[in-house]
């Protein structure tokens, strides 16, 4: 049984390193979820964002421990993709105003 595409790409990566990928590299930046493959992450970016593909690099992160006064866990695990998009597609366009 197959995760649905919203369940895969969680939400875009909006930062100073993202959006200069995004205009140097051609490449968009997701956090994913972190049982995802790169087979899955590039489907569900083509049927979501009707755009063809033409990489996926991956990255894990281990949550770090936090504390705040005397309580103290540990954030989340979580997976970054970079998505590099074909030469001759259109930039998926998700932060236009900043």
């Amino acid at each position: 049984m197959s995760t649905p595409h919203y369940q895969i790409i969680r939400r875009p990566i909006i930062t100073e390193k993202g959006l200069g990928v995004k205009e140097t590299q051609h490449t968009v930046v997701f956090e994913v979820s972190a049982s995802a493959t790169k087979t899955q992450i590039k489907e569900a970016v083509q049927q979501i964002f009707k755009v063809k593909v033409a990489g996926v690099r991956t990255a894990n992160f281990v949550g770090k421990m936090r504390r705040r006064g005397q309580s103290e866990g540990y954030r989340r695990d979580w997976k970054k993709a970079y998505v590099k998009l074909a030469k001759d597609e259109k930039m998926i366009e998700y932060a236009e105003n900043l």
